[in-house]
């Protein structure tokens, strides 16, 4: 058995290759922990992202809520073109048959 299909060599080359993608992988989190920490200071200090992010779901649910009452006022008044039109050609008929 040659030194180079030891056990022990093929283990300890498993294990370089760990821990280069663990060095590798603290690597990025590293970089992402320092954007984060550099948004949070571009924020201020007295910025709560938890209260932010709340608040931004309240506005969406509101949002929602708002679409919903638009598009059911915009039927109706699409309801009441409709009755206005129909009104309008009934008086056209009624003045034509006179």
């Amino acid at each position: 058995m040659s030194s180079a299909e030891s056990p022990e060599l093929r283990a300890l080359a498993e294990l370089e290759a760990i821990i280069r993608n663990l060095a590798d992988e603290m690597a990025a989190w590293r970089r992402r922990a320092l954007k984060a920490e550099a948004l949070r200071t571009e924020l201020g200090v007295d910025h709560d992202a938890v209260a932010a992010r709340e608040r931004i779901i309240e506005l969406e649910e509101s949002q929602a809520d708002l679409n919903a009452r638009l598009g059911a006022a915009r039927e109706r008044v699409e309801q009441l073109v409709d009755r206005l039109r129909f009104l309008e050609e009934q008086v056209g008929v009624e003045e034509q048959a006179r």
